[in-house]
């Protein structure tokens, strides 16, 4: 069994820039955040923020990974703390949302690679399921349910070389907010991270 969770304790916050432009500077327990991008746009250090900042506040997260692309030194690179994270992977669509659903009910932050085809009927079962266990779900990719906050990847652009010579240094990511509520009106931020970030 969970603990209740109070009122005013319904906020996981979020550290840096992206918890300024997040309403209450944090995610909302109990609901579900898109996060959204083109491949390379840096969709998943986004994600990986967002479980950083779970990890950072003494909470568990866990990430389903459908295509096996997460690995542990990105997540450590981006704020992860290893030993409070779960990484699920091969899952058959059969067993997806029964998966996370399993998740939810005993981790306060899951991160889901939303496969294709994932039905209306499963999204809504797994948004009750947020709201139930005061968890939150960070859908990535094509969410067919509701989601109270959207985040999206715009574009990153890399600093460092010169001439053709040197290392990449800093990733600058542009990332757009919006949602429902306090987050209706779209805001945008740009994140600085280091050369060894996740794509």
């Amino acid at each position: 069994m969970r603990p209740v969770v109070l009122a005013g304790e319904r906020r996981l916050a979020v550290p840096g820039p992206l918890g300024e432009i997040l309403p209450s500077g944090g995610l909302q327990r109990g609901s579900v955040v898109r996060v959204e991008g083109a491949p390379g746009s840096g969709a998943t250090s986004l994600l990986l923020r967002l479980l950083a900042a779970a990890t950072a506040a003494g909470e568990w997260a866990a990430v389903v990974d459908g295509d096996g692309v997460l690995g542990g030194l990105a997540a450590a690179e981006a704020g992860v703390a290893l030993d409070r994270l779960a990484v699920v992977r091969a899952v058959p669509a059969a067993l997806y949302a029964r998966v996370v659903a399993t998740l939810l009910d005993g981790v306060t932050v899951v991160g889901a690679t939303i496969p294709r085809g994932f039905r209306l009927g499963d999204a809504r079962r797994l948004e009750a399921r947020a709201r139930e266990r005061a968890a939150v779900l960070v859908a990535a990719g094509s969410w067919p349910g509701e989601a109270s906050l959207r985040l999206r990847a715009e574009h990153t652009s890399w600093s460092g070389l010169g001439r053709g010579e040197g290392l990449l240094g800093e990733r600058v990511l542009r990332v757009a907010v919006s949602g429902r509520g306090a987050a209706g009106r779209e805001r945008v931020v740009e994140l600085v991270a280091g050369s060894r970030a996740a794509a």
